[in-house]
């Protein structure tokens, strides 16, 4: 019987046959190269973030400055219509701007001074306030006895208020020195008066004619949107530190004044400046009423107030111009808290801006992408 080819072929094909090598001829999926930039990137980033943190005394003056004279940048433009030189106009801008700073700072350190020589007294009638909460600490003793957690000091089931230990390291904190201040207002006068020159170094600092033109398109969006972004916030805040105020007024809370101006000064730290300051109207409500339905009035109304300003006011003004992403905006808050404290906290929303902007330009959405599932 004659064997056909293909038969003959079909023992010696499985047998001999080597191994198939498509996937010799394609690229690995990370290459060695791209791991050692990779981690060049990391470190870069971590000698950034650790240089920022050792040097904060003299970088965040610098960059507070920095941002703020770009938001001011346009308002000093304005001026030079009318034939005012931007030198002067810078000194005028940074001068008003001292002069509502010093404002806000005297609404707010007046009462803050006065409760604060009075301190014991409030810190008692604050423990007599709050007598309603023996009970479930009572309770909460007693299941740790039985559990076997609790020491000498459960046997105390009265409510007891934390030391003041905490006052001066927090004052220190909050408050920048002299040295950040002189550095931060000479720096501001000096870029916004010379902002025009800087844009044409950095212009000019590129040979080529497309990556000059790229430089003015993002210089000019950051100044813009900048610029929008303190204008807007300034008067959204504005508006809820009026509210603020008269919601005290009207509740009968002391200084509502100076509650008012707290409010505004604080929603310029998104997240943690409305929790702080539900904090203190609770703290205030509680010591300046009687009753404690009485102390709530003024909290629940600020609770309204942040409510319609977070998820109406604000998205309506400013997310169609910026729409920046609630996860972006708390990691960015996180950080540069973190990084910096408050004044961190404060430039965290301006420095995402320019991140975005940095990202839309360098890496536009026409660069190749990812294939969608």
């Amino acid at each position: 019987m004659r064997v056909l080819p293909t038969e003959r072929l079909l023992p010696d094909a499985n047998e001999g046959a080597p191994l198939p090598e498509t996937r010799s001829d394609q690229p690995p999926l990370i290459r060695r190269t791209e791991i050692v930039a990779l981690a060049m990137v990391l470190l870069t980033v971590i000698s950034i973030t650790a240089v920022l943190y050792v040097a904060k005394a003299f970088f965040l003056p610098l960059v507070m400055a920095f941002v703020v004279g770009t938001m001011l940048s346009p308002a000093a433009s304005r001026l030079e219509r009318y034939r005012i030189p931007r030198p002067v106009a810078a000194v005028l801008i940074v001068t008003a701007v001292a002069a509502g700073l010093t404002i806000i700072v005297g609404l707010i350190s007046a009462p803050v001074i006065e409760w604060s020589n009075r301190l014991p007294e409030l810190a008692a009638r604050l423990r007599d306030k709050l007598h309603v909460f023996d009970r479930p600490i009572a309770l909460w003793h007693e299941m740790q006895t039985m559990i076997g957690a609790g020491g000498a000091e459960s046997s105390s089931s009265s409510f007891q208020l934390p030391k003041f230990e905490w006052v001066q390291p927090t004052i220190e904190f909050l408050s920048p020195t002299f040295t950040e201040f002189l550095l931060f207002f000479a720096t501001l006068v000096l870029f916004i008066a010379s902002w025009r020159d800087l844009r044409r170094a950095l212009i000019m600092t590129f040979a080529d004619h497309e990556a000059r033109l790229r430089t003015l398109r993002i210089l000019n969006e950051i100044e813009v949107h900048l610029g929008n972004y303190l204008l807007t916030v300034t008067l959204i805040n504005t508006g809820v530190g009026v509210a603020t105020g008269l919601a005290c007024a009207l509740a009968g809370m002391p200084n509502p004044a100076g509650l008012g101006a707290l409010a505004a000064t604080l929603n310029f730290i998104p997240i943690i400046g409305p929790i702080a300051m539900f904090a203190v109207l609770l703290v205030v409500g509680i010591i300046a009423f009687p009753t404690l339905s009485g102390g709530l009035v003024a909290p629940l109304a600020f609770i309204a107030i942040t409510f319609m300003e977070g998820h109406f006011v604000t998205p309506t003004i400013i997310g169609r111009r910026l729409a920046l992403n609630a996860l972006a905006v708390f990691i960015a808050l996180a950080f540069w808290t973190w990084l910096w404290g408050p004044m961190g906290a404060f430039l965290s929303s301006p420095l995402l801006i320019v991140g975005l902007i940095l990202k839309e330009h360098l890496l536009p959405d026409n660069s190749p992408q990812l294939p969608q599932d």
